[in-house]
């Protein structure tokens, strides 16, 4: 809903991978009202309402033209408390 969340680098890689995948899915339901419908059943499984919403919309508008990296993995410092790699993940 944000856009953007700090978490840890491993995670962030997953997420990366997820997200490309529920775009692309997104950008192809476009054209198609049986396929988005489908896909929002889907999307609301995984995901609350308003992103799933926020991903037919918004979302396929803006990487219309893209066809893939809707999203950057930004490293940042270790966290002090156990060491782990944190980094920054965010659309494009």
């Amino acid at each position: 809903m944000h856009e953007r969340i700090t978490t840890t680098e491993a995670k962030a890689k997953e997420i990366k991978n997820f997200i490309d995948q529920v775009v692309n899915k997104a950008k192809e339901a476009h054209g198609n009202a049986e396929r988005k419908v489908s896909l929002l059943r889907q999307l609301n499984q995984d995901l609350p309402a308003m992103a799933a919403k926020k991903i037919l919309g918004e979302f396929v508008e803006r990487f219309e033209v893209r066809k893939s990296g809707y999203v950057r993995v930004v490293k940042l410092e270790p966290r002090k408390t156990d060491g782990a790699r944190m980094a920054i993940i965010e659309f494009v």
